[in-house]
């Protein structure tokens, strides 16, 4: 299985979400979208129920965090050119939203999506933890170098902030719907375990992820 680092940023770096009911409706988006099947046109008066058997995924979707200017996803495809389509339902179907309610037109996205290839073992352990941590950047920035000295206040953070999936590895339950697991459960250990490695990455500079910065 081939694991994919996809990331892409609002057009001019400007904000894709404006407050939690847009947060909402991509962690949303990243379920309905992901699906061979022609997704139903849910934004109608009456709610129409979605055959959950029927459905048959594009991808895995292993981890995710979104900012408030853009947004990573760890995948892995599920079918042929299951990413590329994935990715261009997701991205028209949130565009769609964010243009009728915000009024305004033309593109959202900042060009086409950044597909990074995981290649090496340890790139693959970070990878995972590199997205779950950025929400610190809108707090703790300096994260990124090592230099968390108050990991109590860092994983309050953490703990409060839903948009990503760093909490259903931490042993709480936030989308769980969203994500296929499996595979980084195991690699990332029980939630103190995951937690234990989360305070020294942040707090050790030569373990610090400068390097996975891809911005």
């Amino acid at each position: 299985m081939d694991y994919y680092h996809i990331l892409n940023r609002g057009v001019e770096k400007r904000k894709v979400f404006m407050e939690s009911g847009d947060y909402l409706r991509f962690v949303h988006d990243l379920y309905v979208f992901n699906d061979e099947n022609t997704t139903p046109n849910y934004v109608v008066k009456k709610r129409h129920a979605i055959d959950m058997n029927s459905r048959r995924p594009l991808v895995y979707i292993h981890a995710y965090c979104l900012m408030p200017n853009h947004y990573h996803l760890l995948l892995s495809p599920a079918v042929e050119n299951g990413i590329p389509l994935f990715i261009k339902k997701l991205a028209m179907g949130y565009a769609k939203y964010f243009n009728e309610k915000y009024s305004r037109f033309g593109s959202l996205w900042q060009g086409k999506y950044k597909k990074i290839l995981i290649k090496k073992d340890a790139h693959f352990f970070y990878i995972p933890y590199y997205i779950h941590l950025n929400p610190l950047d809108l707090s703790m920035p300096e994260w990124r170098e090592g230099k968390i000295q108050n990991y109590k206040k860092a994983l309050e953070h953490l703990s409060s902030y839903r948009w990503s999936s760093h909490l259903d590895y931490a042993g709480q339950k936030n989308f769980p719907s969203v994500i296929y697991n499996k595979i980084l459960s195991d690699i990332l250990g029980k939630p103190e375990d995951y937690k234990k490695q989360i305070r020294e990455i942040i707090s050790d500079r030569d373990v610090a992820p400068q390097s996975m910065t891809i911005e």
